[in-house]
């Protein structure tokens, strides 16, 4: 989702980044609104309490905004990345299935998840030996560790080693092998970090050797509803079926996000177990209750409405460094 952190105030229009400074909570209140560009004729608003920060670091615009609607949501490069009252669908779609399908997960790399979210719900998981989070941006980390306080107790695990690294390098250097990968990436926008990553050439060469035998491929795979599924959805879900043997799209709702979210789960292995073995390991596995994610809800996600579902069908793109496809956004780049 989104162009610019554009913020509204009454009688005048603020538009950019103050660098790295926090912003005074008590100065913007109620009549204050953050607005996101969806697309060319469409935009996407709330009310703001205050605005928590905002800061650019080497890679990323970074904004933290108090919104009277969604709690806490964190804005980077201008596209919502999470909000305090709704994150979990996201969190939980993105990292249970992978860890569900396993027969013994012991071990996770996540790409990105600077936030620390995703490893959060990983580390629920008691079969989990260890979980590495590998985010090239240093500062962000920094920047959630010290805002969201949610994630607290995640980041002082002993079982999450936290790297500050490229994905793709880290990933390359490395001699072990992952029972599970994940995608926690940011959208691929142009000028942005991470589109490489999507791509035919990272997944074949680089990502999938360092899984196991047996081991699962998921990643965030942007908006997929009705009006936004071609943008890049369908786009990433081909591109891993010319890589794995079985590859399963599946997305659900997320309010804070104004649309219907897709995550892309891929393997050699048949994903073949029902709802109530899903529950069963739920149960067995899993510290705590899920708050969105159950067996039934699982597999009804995986079902595309039809126009989604031969969309996917018939997508024929493939992402390559010299062809990907970019949703509306912006990255430092195109600050150049």
């Amino acid at each position: 989702m989104g162009e610019a952190v554009e913020f509204f105030y009454p009688n005048h229009f603020c538009n950019g980044t103050t660098k790295n400074q926090p912003v005074d909570e008590t100065h913007h209140q109620f009549d204050s609104w953050y607005e996101e560009t969806i697309d060319e004729d469409l935009k996407w608003s709330f009310a703001l309490k205050s605005v928590l920060y905002k800061g650019a670091s080497e890679y990323q615009d970074i904004a933290l905004l108090d919104t009277k609607r969604f709690g806490k949501v964190l804005v980077i490069d201008g596209k919502m990345q999470s909000a305090e009252v709704d994150e979990f669908i996201y969190h939980e779609c993105l990292i249970h299935p992978a860890l569900l399908f396993h027969s013994n997960p012991k071990t996770m790399f996540i790409m990105g998840g600077g936030e620390g979210s995703a490893a959060r719900e990983a580390l629920r998981h008691k079969s989990i030996d260890e979980v590495v989070m590998c985010d090239i941006d240093e500062e962000v980390v920094n920047f959630c560790r010290r805002y969201l306080t949610v994630n607290r107790d995640a980041f002082c695990n002993k079982k999450l080693n936290l790297v500050i690294n490229d994905a793709k390098a880290e990933l390359e250097k490395r001699n072990e092998k992952f029972d599970i990968i994940v995608g926690d990436l940011a959208d691929p926008v142009e000028g942005g970090p991470c589109y490489q990553l999507y791509t035919k050439s990272f997944y074949e060469k680089i990502l999938k050797p360092k899984l196991n035998e047996n081991g699962i491929f998921v990643t965030q795979a942007g908006p997929a509803g009705i009006f936004t599924h071609k943008e890049v959805f369908s786009s990433i879900y081909n591109t891993i079926r010319q890589v794995f043997k079985y590859v399963l799209a599946y997305t659900a709702h997320v309010p804070s996000f104004a649309d219907t979210w897709g995550w892309v789960m891929a393997s050699d292995q048949p994903f073949s177990i029902g709802a109530e073995e899903i529950d069963k390991r739920i149960a067995e596995r899993v510290d705590g209750e899920l708050l969105y994610l159950n067996g039934s809800s699982f597999l009804s996600s995986a079902t595309m409405n039809k126009t989604v579902y031969l969309s996917l069908l018939n997508e024929t793109h493939v992402y390559t460094e010299e062809n990907a496809r970019f949703i509306p956004g912006h990255g430092l780049g195109n600050h150049l």
